[in-house]
């Protein structure tokens, strides 16, 4: 037992976060992830904790709690809505649609309140395998799973039309982001969770991604360089007081990009370099281009406010493919705490900035899916299964 302030932390046996309890008890919750801490203060919700109040270090005393371990780090790993779990040597995307049938969406509101209980049931196989699922739901399922009205920004994918390339728009209803250090735990994982799901859903797209060597892309550069890291995240990722309602909840956005590998590998390391932006060796940043010029990827990926201020989102791509089948493809994920970032990121790439000056990545890269969806905090899918249809 530690002390941090004026709360002890404690471990429950089952999970390797703590609980912080005031020395005297007092009324009040705070959830943070799948961890009850009791505070005098009004209730605070999400991993990041939302608050009313000014008082910093009483926040990040509960965050930091939050993030410790026990002194012999072997308990389960589980948190299956830590949208900022690390990147793994194996991920898992899986797309389904709900049936339209009586009963299905309580078949499903059912499963996903005890996904926390399913993954430890697979994560329990290996504790340093760093399992982890993420779950999405999307805008159509979203009232009758949830029945509250949806998130203020979550609407379908939309289509974006360039005049040479198209971001197409596909069906989902509900996204499983299935991460791990094992290939193996991500396919029991799979199966366990179809199984209960049964004819519930239909499986639409399943992608099984892998890391490729220093956390390259199959076009041979590092992904994912410009993520925001320690406390940017929260404020990148979790939906905050400008949506009360699905606090500590994310947007999502994916894509199944294809590449032409032979095409992409015609061109000069310095062509490639122009068209990403970075030195492929090095990862090092290539000046951008003069305003009205074609930009390179890293400069149109790049989104600003009105105000001048830069918006990050938090991305887990994953190459995926087969090269006895001539598939060569990235899987596109980005979680952000505003749908509107990602949506003004295609449209730069997709439309161009200037227009008619698209991302020239988009010349050897062709999606073949997009879909929105949004994952809520985990205490909120833990409730999902309360109450009548």
């Amino acid at each position: 037992m530690r002390r941090i302030g004026p709360f002890r932390i404690v471990w429950r046996p089952s999970l390797n976060l703590p609980c912080s309890v005031p020395p005297v008890p007092i009324s009040g919750q705070v959830i943070l992830q799948t961890v009850v801490f009791h505070s005098p203060r009004k209730e605070l919700r999400g991993r990041h904790i939302l608050r009313e109040h000014s008082n910093r270090s009483f926040v990040d005393t509960l965050s930091q709690a939050s993030n410790m371990t026990t002194h012999s780090g072997r308990r389960v790993p589980v948190e299956p809505q830590r949208v900022d779990a690390p990147l793994t040597q194996s991920a898992t995307f899986l797309v389904v649609t709900i049936a339209d049938r009586p009963g299905a969406s309580r078949v499903v509101r059912s499963v996903l309140s005890d996904i926390d209980g399913l993954a430890k049931n697979v994560a329990i196989r290996d504790l340093n395998a760093a399992f982890a699922c993420t779950v999405g739901i999307g805008n159509d399922a979203w009232p009758s799973l949830t029945r509250i009205p949806r998130p203020t920004e979550l609407h379908p994918f939309p289509v974006v039309y360039g005049q040479k390339h198209t971001a197409v728009s596909t069906p989902g209803d509900l996204l499983f982001h299935i991460r791990s250090e094992r290939r193996d735990l991500c396919f029991e994982f799979e199966r366990q969770l179809l199984d209960a799901l049964g004819d519930a859903v239909t499986v639409v797209d399943v992608t099984a991604g892998f890391r490729y060597f220093d956390v390259r892309d199959l076009l041979g550069f590092v992904d994912g360089t410009a993520n925001p890291v320690g406390p940017a995240v929260p404020d990148s990722v979790l939906v905050a007081e400008e949506d009360a309602a699905v606090a500590g909840g994310s947007f999502i956005v994916v894509q199944k990009y294809v590449h032409d590998i032979k095409a992409w590998n015609g061109l000069s390391t310095e062509q490639q370099e122009a068209i990403i932006g970075r030195r492929k060796l090095d990862n090092v940043e290539l000046d951008d281009a003069a305003a009205g010029q074609q930009q390179s990827h890293k400069s149109l990926a790049t989104i600003e406010d009105e105000n001048g201020d830069e918006h990050d989102i938090l991305r887990d791509n994953m190459p995926f493919g087969s090269p006895g089948s001539g598939e060569f493809g990235t899987y596109f994920i980005g979680y952000s705490r505003r749908l509107w970032v990602i949506e003004k990121m295609l449209q730069r790439m997709f439309v161009g900035n200037p227009p008619g000056l698209h991302d020239r990545l988009l010349d050897f890269s062709t999606p073949l899916t997009g879909t929105t969806f949004f994952a809520p905090s985990s205490s909120f899918l833990k409730n999902m299964d309360l109450g009548d249809d």
